[in-house]
């Protein structure tokens, strides 16, 4: 395992000279895909002499970011005291609350499996899934079996079935390879044309003479659909593992079951589908077209057809924020406010109540393509706002902070706990060409960012260790902040990657400490260069 470790670390500093080497060998035409490398290039080649110039502003970063929004909504006298400098995120996103009792963290692969097979047999109304892609294994395919079991099931039992599965995947990934998630899925689409939708959505800044030029795999660096949320009639999971073996088996992610949420439920549902709408259809032929009247994502008006997904979407933000707001209102600031209990919309005939919400559930959404940005206005947020006895923990796979973030990060007073993948654990490591390459460009990354750290004798406020297990990868995504300001409480936000994507994350505010742990790995600190 040292000798690996060695030869992984020798392979980082020679990381901008590896990438323009790659460069050079690429075929003549590949323009697109030169250019990507050579972006790369510049990014791992930056010299000591930037973070000289840089290292005397770096303490006036929190002045220079966006201010926090107004907050607009009359502040809740019920709701707990550490609450209250959050609330501001629901003037920009819905906010769900609920008993810490209906939320569970799942701590493996295998759990995470398990249960994605239990809710789908148990589904009755829906199942919606959002991926980056499925896998083609025999685990994955046992998911697809469960999902056919499920509709022959209500498709036997009603004259008309109430179960309608709705999948939506990224159209690059889920169409690489001749066997691949499309073809996984085609038996469902033929058997049950009437009961499932699968949706992949192609982004609208691949077209043209780029989308001819790069290569299958290297086209997926121009833009992914990196929603993960499975859900099953009222219950949701949250993550960032996708539908894939290693994430069912030995890759180290993080997940999150809210059951019993009707509303959180709903939400998902419409923005799933609100990004299906705009998407690519599967047909049963393997063929793929958008929806009549919609605007094709790399063969129409690219400013049309962004303009139509925002609208899309932000009428799914709006109108459940709008809802969310009644129930809060009705639901906090009603004549009956004092009671302990909450009585449950739709409940059963028995009058079953559900517990007071305790924790708040914040859905933050990132399309940049579309000129939605909430993860990251709140992610500075959070950083700026960061007070000096606070301590954040972030976790990533894939470390490549933006500027903003690293200056963030570098300018404020809290302390910062940073995990990251070592680059035995990176998915990357050990694969063929160009691949193989890149956890050492990480490393390499991880090596310059932390000799900023060291530059400005901040290596005890900013401490990076690296997640390293045999025979495992690592991909959990994650920000966790306590404080003075949060007695008892913890910030949870999962799915938070360091480079803004087309994705969601959230933000979970709860009475409960849930950040996820691993057992049979070892955390090994990055100390400074001598």
């Amino acid at each position: 395992m040292a000798a690996r470790k060695r030869k992984a670390r020798a392979m980082a500093a020679g990381g901008a000279a590896l990438w323009r080497r790659f460069s050079a060998w690429l075929p003549r035409g590949r323009l697109g895909l030169t250019a990507l490398l050579g972006r790369l290039s510049d990014r791992l080649s930056r010299g000591r002499d930037r973070r000289t110039r840089r290292s005397s502003w770096l303490l006036l970063a929190p002045l220079l970011t966006p201010p926090i929004p107004v907050i607009t909504a009359p502040p809740c006298s019920l709701c707990p005291e550490g609450a209250h400098r959050f609330q501001w995120i629901r003037n920009l996103v819905p906010e769900f609350g609920i008993s810490s009792s209906h939320v569970k963290v799942l701590s493996s692969p295998a759990e995470f499996y398990e249960l994605l097979k239990v809710q789908i047999k148990a589904a009755k109304q829906r199942v919606v899934m959002a991926s980056l892609y499925l896998g083609t294994g025999l685990l994955e395919q046992e998911l697809v079996d469960c999902l056919e079991e499920t509709l022959e099931k209500s498709l036997q039992a009603k004259g008309s079935p109430d179960l309608r599965v709705s999948i939506l995947l990224d159209y690059t990934r889920g169409s690489r390879g001749r066997k691949n998630s499309r073809t996984m899925l085609i038996p469902l689409l033929q058997r049950f044309p009437e009961q499932v939708r699968v949706s992949l959505f192609h982004t609208p800044n691949l077209r043209g003479l780029l989308r001819l030029l790069i290569p299958e795999r290297f086209n997926e660096t121009i833009g992914l659909q990196h929603i993960k949320v499975y859900l099953f009639d009222d219950n949701v999971i949250l993550s960032g593992a996708n539908l894939s073996d290693l994430y069912f088996t030995n890759r180290q992610d993080r997940y999150v079951l809210l059951r019993d949420s009707p509303e959180i439920a709903d939400f998902f549902t419409e923005l799933v589908d609100a990004i299906g709408d705009v998407s690519l259809q599967l047909q049963q032929d393997d063929t793929v077209q958008m929806m009549e009247g919609m605007v094709h994502p790399y063969q129409g008006d690219k400013v049309a057809y962004c303009e139509i997904a925002n609208r899309r979407v932000m009428e799914v933000i709006n109108s459940a924020r709008t809802r969310q707001e009644l129930l809060h209102a009705k639901t906090f600031h009603s004549s009956q406010a004092g009671s302990s209990l909450i009585s449950q919309q739709g409940s059963q005939a028995s009058g079953s109540l559900k517990p007071e919400p305790d924790t708040w559930i914040y859905p933050l959404i990132q399309m940049k393509p579309f000129g939605i940005q909430i993860d990251e206005m709140v992610t500075e947020t959070l950083l700026t706002e960061a007070e000096r006895d606070a301590r954040i923990y972030l976790t990533t796979g894939y470390f490549n902070l933006t500027q903003a973030y690293m200056d963030l990060i570098l300018g404020t007073r809290a302390e910062y706990r940073i995990l990251l993948a070592s680059p035995e654990v990176n998915g990357f490591f050990g694969a063929k060409g160009v691949a193989g390459a890149i956890p050492a460009a990480y490393v390499y990354i991880e090596h310059q960012f932390y000799s900023e750290v060291c530059c400005l004798q901040q290596q005890e406020r900013v401490q990076l260790q690296e997640y390293s297990r045999a025979g495992w990868t690592f991909h959990a995504k994650g920000h966790h902040k306590r404080g003075p300001c949060l007695p008892a409480w913890d910030v949870l936000c999962l799915e938070r990657p360091v480079v803004p994507r087309f994705c969601l994350c959230w933000t979970l505010l709860s009475p409960r400490g849930m950040w996820f742990g691993a057992s049979g790995c070892t955390w090994q600190g990055v100390t400074c260069p001598a």
